[in-house]
């Protein structure tokens, strides 16, 4: 099972192992992460997932669609290089030790 890391704008930290498949905007939820909301259950509407992948993953996820790409342009933190809606990265091998900043 891939682990992920979920790093809060305190400084926080919550780790677990998610199942392969799931979304991490799913994970965050059963985790109880303050801050994705995915109010749209994951359906690429709502831009309420938004999360930075730490630099150091970015190369690891796969790349963002068009669509993804312009839900974020109405997200509420500031829109960062590393920013992705967490609905739309996926629980994988390649994804183990992933680390995610919420934004505040």
């Amino acid at each position: 099972m891939p682990q992920v890391h979920w790093i809060m704008s305190n400084g926080d930290r919550v780790s677990d192992d998610v199942n392969d498949g799931t979304n991490l905007m799913d994970a965050a939820q059963m985790n109880g992460i303050p801050g994705v909301a995915g109010e749209c259950g994951g359906c690429l509407s709502c831009a309420t997932c938004h999360v930075y992948v730490d630099e150091a993953w970015l190369a690891a996820c796969p790349p963002m669609d068009e669509v993804e790409n312009a839900m974020l342009d109405i997200v509420i933190a500031p829109r960062q290089s590393g920013s992705r809606l967490s609905c739309q990265l996926v629980a994988s091998a390649a994804l183990d030790g992933i680390v995610l900043h919420v934004p505040d």
